[in-house]
């Protein structure tokens, strides 16, 4: 289930099964929605083709498997690693796109929906430490240091739920929401009140219902969303690179309000792997912190 949605659902919203969770879209303009869909659609499959690390004909897995060659990239990978990338320089590596081999290591070596359910048997394989520093864009080039494999998943789902938005405002003319899952992205003229987002991890958990202004937008990450089990353990899904490990659960989920979903979702992914030193991470920023307890501190001015 969504880590955040809409509410209420009907006439002017579209949902499906999309990389293991929910894409769901809502316009202003009921009418133009078959083709807002359509639009939404054709940019995930692009992202998809160009930075899914489970797909080897991906552009990714070919940068990837280039020996520490430089490669010749498409202008959306080339936008999707500078993301990454800024992302990591902002945080200071807590979120780092070089962790794909340590994923594969703990067994995340698939889409999640194929990987959900299952019990991994441990890895024996060896990846290099996670540095982000060791990759090297320059405009269309991108060189992967032989051996790395780039996860963009912290960062990419972000991306792709602002370009929609971006371009489905622009070119249909309407407000629009764009959900993948606990990222969200809006553009164009909001509805009257601002968009009204439920925000929770599971149902009966403790929820918020807010208003998002129109333009904003909002990212959770959550220890708990996207969890697997190999013997003696489970894990999670956000590596802390400076152990190789998922991040100690501090915190079940992190929610952060910005001005755009990536930067959201760069300072909830930040402060999930920060664990106690989150506050610092977050700032002054709309944010939302739930501890395992089911706890709640809200901070920043979170939206009511």
């Amino acid at each position: 289930m969504p880590l955040s949605e809409t509410l209420p659902v009907g006439a002017d919203t579209a949902q499906w099964d999309v990389w293991g969770t929910v894409a769901r879209i809502v316009v202003t303009a009921p009418a133009r929605l078959a083709e807002a869909e359509t639009m939404l659609r054709a940019e995930l499959a692009a992202v998809d083709e160009a930075c899914s690390r489970f797909r080897e004909d991906s552009e990714l897995r070919y940068a990837c498997r280039a020996g520490g060659r430089p490669v010749s990239i498409s202008p959306l990978l080339a936008d999707l690693v500078a993301a990454a990338l800024d992302a990591a320089r902002e945080t200071e590596g807590a979120v780092d796109p070089t962790v794909g081999g340590v994923l594969c290591g703990l067994g995340y070596d698939r889409d999640f929906a194929a990987l959900a359910g299952c019990e991994v048997a441990p890895a024996v394989r060896v990846f290099p430490t996670p540095d982000w520093r060791s990759v090297k864009l320059a405009v269309r080039e991108l060189t992967v240091p032989d051996g790395v494999l780039l996860d963009l998943g912290a960062t990419a789902k972000a991306a792709a739920a602002d370009r929609a938005a971006a371009r489905i405002a622009t070119e249909l003319g309407v407000g629009v929401l764009v959900a993948l899952g606990g990222d969200i992205a809006t553009a164009g003229p909001g509805p009257a009140g601002g968009w009204q987002i439920l925000v929770r991890d599971r149902p009966g958990d403790p929820a918020d219902t807010i208003k998002l202004p129109a333009g904003a937008a909002l990212a959770t990450s959550s220890t708990a969303g996207r969890t697997w089990g190999r013997p003696g353990e489970m894990l999670h899904h956000i590596v802390d690179p400076a152990t190789g490990r998922p991040a100690v659960p501090v915190w079940r989920t992190v929610s952060v309000a910005a001005y755009s979903c990536l930067r959201a979702n760069t300072l909830s992914t930040a402060a999930i792997v920060r664990g106690h030193a989150a506050p610092g991470v977050l700032g002054k920023a709309p944010s939302r912190l739930v501890t395992p307890a089911l706890d709640v501190v809200r901070r920043g001015g979170w939206p009511a």
